[in-house]
């Protein structure tokens, strides 16, 4: 009599083997189940705007509900969508692009998905800097290519150089991926700044350039927001410039993300789509119509109130030894280096090694949830989003200097 066979585990796909929920999701979750057991935690990890959806956002959906707008709509975003999207590019960032340039996605993160699945063959290179959101390495391992890690300096505000550009371009180089300004670190690149990456890709016409614009209208200090196709229209045929929704309108949940890009590219990235999720919602794409075309004048009240939450957060971090906190351009998240509290002893006799070690420690004891910069590829750090209010910011800041005031050696 034949022995039945057992049936196997699931065996995951070699594409995905080497890759884990991200980290962040990971320490939310242990702080949310700490708080449903009663600890008094904030949570200083999600990358997600505190402030609601303005109400001619919700209105709009609602609208389109009720007038049955329900259904299906064209592959890559309603021609109403993708005109507000041009009217956005041309409005704010100078750049024409024609509806067929531009792609919408079930958010940022299934552009960037798109692009990569579209354009990238086995061994193809990406350049990214770190520390970064590091969805961009993962999604460049699941679409067959190779992340190629470029390291910057707090020194260089935590940006690209040329000659660092420079080093890591090789003849398997397809794209280079920055993000301005930068979710972990908040860095955000200047015209200055871009000028001599720009010049250098006009001397490498294979390397196209993804620019993650995402946080685009939230910067400080009369910093003056640029995206690369502005400043040099020679890299247009070659560049896909991505945006959102979500953190400027706090439209997170509604799941909505848009590029403009070559034609070429912009077809490839939709046969993607079209096998995937096919169009994003279509109440989404009527609320972020509204988002596009109407009132933009809350988001300097926000913009502010993020600024007055980063020089509070910087501030303090800045005034415990052990700990320094560069003051970012913009986004809100701070990127402190920690290396000064390593080693050290906590009063139960545990020695930090890592900067995990110190961010456990810190959930556990002060029931701060922070992220180490482990989870972004540069140590000994740990990142702070400071999109929560001034008074559990203010909590906050005050648990993790009780804190390290404990710390001997």
């Amino acid at each position: 009599m034949d022995t039945l066979q057992q049936p196997a585990g699931f065996i995951p796909a070699d594409r995905i083997a080497a890759i884990e929920v991200s980290e962040i999701l990971a320490i939310g979750a242990r702080a949310n189940a700490m708080k449903r057991d009663g600890k008094p935690v904030i949570i200083l990890g999600a990358g997600e705007p505190d402030f609601d959806t303005p109400d001619h956002v919700k209105q709009a959906a609602c609208d389109a509900i009720m007038a049955g707008a329900t259904k299906y709509t064209n592959l890559d975003g309603t021609p109403e969508l993708k005109a507000a999207i041009k009217g956005k590019f041309a409005r704010e960032n100078g750049i024409d692009y024609a509806l067929d340039e531009i792609t919408v996605a079930t958010g940022a993160k299934q552009i960037l998905f798109n692009a990569m699945m579209a354009s990238l063959n086995a061994g193809d290179e990406v350049i990214i800097p770190v520390p970064c959101w590091t969805s961009y390495i993962d999604i460049v391992k699941i679409a067959g290519g190779t992340p190629v890690i470029v390291e910057t300096a707090a020194a260089d505000g935590f940006k690209l150089t040329a000659a660092a550009l420079g080093a890591a371009i090789t003849p398997r180089t397809k794209w280079v991926l920055l993000n301005s300004p930068s979710n972990p670190t908040g860095a955000a690149y200047s015209e200055a700044d871009y000028r001599p990456l720009l010049d250098l890709l006009l001397d490498h016409p294979q390397v196209w350039l993804l620019v993650d614009d995402m946080y685009e209208h939230i910067v400080y200090d009369n910093f003056r927001f640029v995206t690369p196709v502005q400043l040099e229209p020679r890299l247009k045929d070659r560049t896909l410039t991505c945006n959102g929704v979500s953190k400027a309108y706090a439209m997170t949940g509604w799941r909505i993300g848009y590029a403009g890009g070559p034609k070429g590219l912009i077809k490839g990235m939709a046969v993607v789509q079209s096998q995937a999720t096919s169009c994003p919602s279509s109440v989404s794409q009527a609320a972020s119509v509204a988002a596009l075309n109407g009132p933009q004048d809350f988001l300097l009240d926000r913009k502010d109130s993020f600024r007055r939450r980063r020089d509070l957060v910087v501030d303090a971090l800045n005034a415990i030894p052990g700990i320094t906190c560069r003051r970012p351009e913009g986004a809100f998240y701070t990127y402190a280096e920690c290396g000064g509290v390593l080693g050290k002893r906590t009063p139960d006799g545990k020695v930090l090694e890592t900067d995990r070690d110190f961010c456990a420690w810190l959930l556990e004891t002060a029931h701060v949830a922070v992220v180490p910069g482990a989870a972004f590829l540069a140590s000994p750090c740990f990142r702070i989003s400071y999109a929560t209010s001034e008074a559990e910011l203010t909590e906050a800041m005050a648990r993790i200097t009780r804190a390290c005031a404990t710390l001997q050696g």
